[in-house]
């Protein structure tokens, strides 16, 4: 299985995921979007088979600190703008494994998405 998390390192949640991962021997690729950035096109992707409200983290500093202007109206190519701005404001992490997509980090969603 090929797995790809993205996120970025310092990041507690990314901790815990790539931990859960390490301990259930399941190898990947880390990619800190950060650090080296993310395209539209895996933006697209992603907001397309997850949603654009499951993408985008309303919840982080950097979406709160946006203007008022920034945040009102939202829609795909809008979130997709601003995560491409900011990728702080992609929601973390996100698993790309095999074809499929996770998005965030519950232990008990890992468990079932790789039949640990």
């Amino acid at each position: 299985m090929t797995v790809t998390i993205y996120g970025i390192k310092n990041c507690d949640t990314m901790k815990k995921a790539r931990t859960w991962l390490e301990e259930h021997d399941i190898a990947y690729q880390f990619h800190d979007y950060k650090a080296v950035g993310i395209d539209r096109a895996h933006l697209q992707a992603w907001t397309k088979e997850a949603g654009w409200e499951t993408v985008l983290n309303r919840a982080g500093t950097t979406f709160r600190k946006l203007p008022d202007a920034d945040r009102e109206n939202l829609d795909e190519d809008k979130a997709i703008a601003l995560m491409l701005e900011q990728p702080s404001m992609i929601k973390r992490p996100v698993v790309e494994a095999d074809g499929k997509l996770l998005v965030g980090f519950k232990p008990e969603i890992y468990g079932s998405f790789f039949k640990a």
